[in-house]
């Protein structure tokens, strides 16, 4: 997890997804075409929160977000996604 220069806004969160699954549990390899987008990830920046509303997630916290959760961006290379907190629906 890389130090990120970008700071969400309000109850945003920044969250690096986990790579998607390579293998089924019986040991198939899943082509790129069929892979689903992963639906965990880690927080690697958080908001300030709203002033009633404070922010209940913490920075490296891995979390699970609904699948089509947050706006996908890319910072030097690598794919994010910023989404609302009330988009994660639980810390794992």
């Amino acid at each position: 997890m890389a130090k990120v220069n970008i700071k969400p806004l309000a109850d945003r969160v920044l969250v690096e997804p986990a790579p998607a699954e390579e293998k089924t549990a019986g040991g198939i390899i899943i082509p790129d075409t069929a892979k689903e987008k992963p639906q965990k990830g880690t927080i690697v920046a958080i908001g300030p929160g709203k002033k009633d509303e404070p922010i209940t997630v913490k920075v490296g916290d891995k979390v699970l977000y609904g699948k089509y959760a947050g706006t996908e961006i890319t910072i030097d290379g690598v794919d994010y996604l910023i989404m609302r907190e009330s988009d994660v629906v639980a810390v794992i």
